[in-house]
C-alpha cells in the first residue's frame, strides 16, 4: 500500500442518521467488503465500530429494574417514552468519548462486577453534562439493580474489551448515533436536542480527525421503516431494535442536519462550537430516501447485483466527497 493511500484513508467517520434509516445496514455492508474494496472505493480501512445504542438499551433495562422494585425510573418517563432529562443525549456522547479514548489506548478492564463499573461510567458521563443518573438511588437498590443487569453488563464489557484489543493500524473508526427533535420544531433545534448539541459534546480527540457520513431519509420514511423492523423478541439487537412511536415523534420528528449544512460558512461542512473552538466537519450524503439498504438484512446469498451496485455507488460518491475534502489536520 503506497504511503499516499494510507494518508488518504478516512480516520474517523461519524455515521449519522434518523433511526431505521439504514445506518446498521451500511455498517453490515462495509463489514462484508474486502480490505481492498474498502480502501480503493471507500477510502476506509476495515472498520472499528462504536455505537451509543447499547447504552440506551442498558438505561432502559436499569429503569425496568427500578420500576420492578417500586422505585421511580432514573432515565425515561416510561418504558416506551423519551428521556426525563434530555441532557442524557449528552451523557451518551460522553460515554462514546470514553469508548473512543479507550479504543485508541487499547484499554481493557476486568472489574469484580461489570454492572457497578458500567453504572459508575454512566454516573460520571451524566455529571459531565449536568444531568443526574443514579446518584439519587439508595445503595441497596443500586446493588439490586447491578445484580439484575450483571449478565448484560458483563456481555457489554466483554465486547468492549475485544473491541479495544484490536490493532487499529490502517483501520477507520466508525461512530454511529441518531439525533433529532420534536415533530414540527423550527430550526435551530433547542439544546440538548439535535446533532449540533451532540456534536458539540464530542471530545477534541474525536473531532480532530472526524468527518460525517449522513444517511439521508425523511422522518416519515424513518418512522415507516422503524415500524417494519422492530423485533419484540430481540430488543437489544442492532439490526432489529424498534424505537417507540412517542420517541420517534418527540426525539426524531425532525433533524437539523440540512439546517446545519446550510448555515455553515464553508460549503460541504457542518459548523459548530466544541471544546472552545469552531469546527467545520466535512459531510458526505448517502441518499437513502428511496430505500436502497433493506436487502442487506437478508442472507448475503440473496443479495441481488443491482441492489449491491446501488448501495455501493451511493456510498462511494458520499465517501469520495469526504476523502477529497482537504482537512485541516
Amino acid at each position: 500500500m503506497s504511503h499516499h493511500t494510507t494518508n488518504n484513508l478516512l480516520h474517523t467517520v461519524l455515521l449519522l442518521a434518523l433511526p431505521a434509516s439504514g445506518k446498521s445496514e451500511v455498517r453490515k455492508y462495509l463489514a462484508n467488503l474486502s480490505g481492498d474494496e474498502c480502501r480503493n472505493d471507500f477510502h476506509m480501512g476495515p472498520t472499528a465500530q462504536l455505537d451509543d445504542y447499547p447504552y440506551v438499551h442498558i438505561m432502559r433495562c436499569i429503569d425496568d429494574e427500578l420500576a420492578k422494585r417500586g422505585k421511580s425510573r432514573a432515565f425515561f418517563h416510561a418504558a416506551d417514552r423519551p428521556f426525563q432529562d434530555p441532557r442524557h443525549w449528552g451523557t451518551l456522547i460522553q460515554l462514546i468519548n470514553e469508548d473512543y479514548a479507550d479504543l485508541q489506548s487499547h484499554k481493557t478492564e476486568n472489574p469484580a462486577t461489570a454492572a457497578n463499573h458500567l453504572l459508575d461510567r454512566i454516573d460520571r458521563a451524566a455529571k459531565k453534562v449536568g444531568a443526574e443518573a443514579l446518584g439519587n438511588i439508595d445503595r441497596q437498590t443500586r446493588a439490586a439493580v447491578a445484580d439484575a443487569i450483571e449478565p448484560e453488563a458483563r456481555k457489554m464489557l466483554k465486547e468492549r474489551n475485544e473491541n479495544n484489543s484490536q490493532d487499529l493500524t490502517g483501520k477507520t473508526i466508525v461512530i454511529e448515533f441518531a439525533r433529532g427533535g420534536a415533530h414540527g420544531s423550527s430550526m435551530p433545534l433547542p439544546e440538548p436536542f439535535g446533532y449540533k448539541y451532540s456534536l458539540s459534546q464530542l471530545s477534541a480527540q474525536v473531532l480532530g480527525k472526524a468527518s460525517i457520513l449522513y444517511v439521508w431519509v425523511t422522518p416519515e420514511e424513518s418512522r415507516r421503516k422503524n415500524q417494519e423492523r422492530a423485533d419484540p423478541n430481540n430488543p437489544g439487537s442492532i439490526l432489529h431494535h424498534g424505537v417507540p412511536i412517542e420517541v420517534m415523534m418527540n426525539d426524531y420528528g425532525v433533524d437539523d442536519m440540512d439546517y446545519l449544512e446550510n448555515q455553515a460558512s464553508i460549503k460541504g461542512t457542518v459548523e459548530f462550537q466544541a471544546n472552545g473552538k469552531k469546527y467545520n466537519l466535512p459531510i458526505g450524503r448517502f441518499d437513502n430516501r428511496v430505500d436502497k439498504t433493506s436487502f442487506i438484512r437478508n442472507e448475503k446469498s440473496q443479495w441481488k447485483t443491482e441492489q449491491v451496485k446501488a448501495v455501493h455507488n451511493g456510498l462511494k460518491s458520499a465517501l469520495d466527497v469526504l476523502a477529497n475534502y482537504k482537512h485541516g489536520y
